[in-house]
Protein backbone atom coordinates (compact mmCIF):
# COMPACT_ATOMS: atom_id res chain seq x y z
CA UNK A 1 0.00 0.00 0.00
CA UNK A 2 1.37 3.42 -0.95
CA UNK A 3 0.16 6.76 0.36
CA UNK A 4 0.33 9.43 -2.31
CA UNK A 5 -0.39 13.00 -1.28
CA UNK A 6 -3.01 13.34 1.40
CA UNK A 7 -6.09 11.88 -0.24
CA UNK A 8 -5.01 9.12 -2.65
CA UNK A 9 -4.28 5.57 -1.55
CA UNK A 10 -2.82 3.09 -4.06
CA UNK A 11 -2.95 -0.58 -3.16
CA UNK A 12 -0.29 -2.78 -4.68
CA UNK A 13 -1.43 -6.30 -5.52
CA UNK A 14 1.46 -8.73 -5.63
CA UNK A 15 1.59 -12.25 -7.02
CA UNK A 16 1.53 -15.22 -4.68
CA UNK A 17 2.74 -18.76 -5.25
CA UNK A 18 1.00 -21.98 -4.28
CA UNK A 19 3.54 -24.72 -3.63
CA UNK A 20 1.94 -28.15 -3.91
CA UNK A 21 3.59 -31.42 -2.92
CA UNK A 22 1.96 -34.81 -2.60
CA UNK A 23 2.43 -38.50 -3.30
CA UNK A 24 0.26 -39.94 -6.05
CA UNK A 25 -1.08 -43.30 -4.90
CA UNK A 26 -3.52 -44.01 -7.77
CA UNK A 27 -2.20 -42.70 -11.10
CA UNK A 28 -5.27 -43.94 -13.02
CA UNK A 29 -7.62 -41.81 -10.91
CA UNK A 30 -5.21 -38.89 -10.61
CA UNK A 31 -4.92 -38.48 -14.40
CA UNK A 32 -8.45 -37.00 -14.29
CA UNK A 33 -7.34 -34.18 -11.97
CA UNK A 34 -5.10 -31.97 -14.20
CA UNK A 35 -7.61 -31.50 -17.06
CA UNK A 36 -10.36 -30.61 -14.60
CA UNK A 37 -8.32 -28.18 -12.51
CA UNK A 38 -6.77 -26.36 -15.50
CA UNK A 39 -9.92 -24.33 -16.41
CA UNK A 40 -10.29 -23.26 -12.77
CA UNK A 41 -6.71 -22.04 -12.65
CA UNK A 42 -7.30 -20.06 -15.85
CA UNK A 43 -10.52 -18.60 -14.40
CA UNK A 44 -8.47 -17.06 -11.57
CA UNK A 45 -5.53 -15.90 -13.68
CA UNK A 46 -3.15 -18.58 -12.40
CA UNK A 47 -0.10 -19.92 -14.25
CA UNK A 48 1.54 -23.25 -13.58
CA UNK A 49 5.22 -22.36 -13.34
CA UNK A 50 6.41 -25.87 -12.56
CA UNK A 51 4.87 -29.31 -12.33
CA UNK A 52 7.15 -32.31 -11.96
CA UNK A 53 6.80 -35.95 -10.92
CA UNK A 54 10.58 -36.34 -10.94
CA UNK A 55 11.61 -33.66 -8.46
CA UNK A 56 15.09 -33.94 -6.99
CA UNK A 57 15.34 -33.65 -3.21
CA UNK A 58 18.39 -31.74 -2.02
CA UNK A 59 17.16 -32.28 1.54
CA UNK A 60 14.37 -34.45 2.87
CA UNK A 61 12.31 -36.79 0.72
CA UNK A 62 10.75 -35.65 -2.55
CA UNK A 63 7.07 -36.37 -3.03
CA UNK A 64 5.70 -37.77 -6.28
CA UNK A 65 4.17 -34.47 -7.46
CA UNK A 66 5.68 -31.05 -6.90
CA UNK A 67 4.16 -27.96 -8.47
CA UNK A 68 4.39 -24.20 -8.20
CA UNK A 69 1.40 -22.16 -9.32
CA UNK A 70 1.46 -18.37 -9.60
CA UNK A 71 -1.72 -16.42 -8.80
CA UNK A 72 -2.09 -12.69 -9.43
CA UNK A 73 -3.08 -12.14 -5.78
CA UNK A 74 -3.78 -13.89 -2.51
CA UNK A 75 -7.49 -13.23 -3.03
CA UNK A 76 -7.40 -14.99 -6.43
CA UNK A 77 -5.68 -18.02 -4.86
CA UNK A 78 -8.18 -18.18 -2.00
CA UNK A 79 -11.14 -17.77 -4.35
CA UNK A 80 -9.85 -20.54 -6.60
CA UNK A 81 -9.32 -22.93 -3.70
CA UNK A 82 -12.77 -22.16 -2.28
CA UNK A 83 -14.60 -22.21 -5.64
CA UNK A 84 -17.57 -24.59 -5.51
CA UNK A 85 -16.43 -26.20 -8.78
CA UNK A 86 -13.03 -26.93 -7.24
CA UNK A 87 -14.61 -28.72 -4.28
CA UNK A 88 -15.68 -31.52 -6.64
CA UNK A 89 -12.32 -31.59 -8.46
CA UNK A 90 -10.47 -31.62 -5.13
CA UNK A 91 -12.12 -34.94 -4.28
CA UNK A 92 -10.16 -36.54 -7.14
CA UNK A 93 -6.86 -35.26 -5.74
CA UNK A 94 -7.70 -36.24 -2.17
CA UNK A 95 -8.79 -39.77 -3.10
CA UNK A 96 -5.77 -40.45 -5.34
CA UNK A 97 -2.94 -38.87 -3.30
CA UNK A 98 -1.47 -38.81 0.19
CA UNK A 99 0.93 -36.64 2.21
CA UNK A 100 -0.40 -33.46 0.62
CA UNK A 101 0.84 -30.01 1.49
CA UNK A 102 -0.33 -26.82 -0.22
CA UNK A 103 1.53 -23.75 0.96
CA UNK A 104 0.75 -20.22 -0.23
CA UNK A 105 3.73 -17.86 -0.21
CA UNK A 106 4.11 -14.22 -1.17
CA UNK A 107 6.41 -12.95 -3.86
CA UNK A 108 9.83 -12.03 -2.51
CA UNK A 109 10.49 -8.31 -2.37
CA UNK A 110 13.97 -7.08 -1.62
CA UNK A 111 14.10 -4.93 1.51
CA UNK A 112 16.07 -2.41 -0.57
CA UNK A 113 13.42 -2.16 -3.30
CA UNK A 114 11.52 1.11 -3.31
CA UNK A 115 7.87 0.96 -4.18
CA UNK A 116 6.84 4.04 -6.05
CA UNK A 117 3.87 4.63 -8.32
CA UNK A 118 4.76 4.61 -11.99
CA UNK A 119 4.30 7.87 -13.88
CA UNK A 120 1.34 7.94 -16.26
Amino acid sequence: MILVGLNILITTVMPVYLINSYDIEDFDSFKNYPPKVAPLLAKYGARVLSSDINGIAFEGKAKTMNAIIEFPSEMAARNCYNDSDYQEVKKIRISSTSNCSMILVKEFTSPNAKSEPSPD
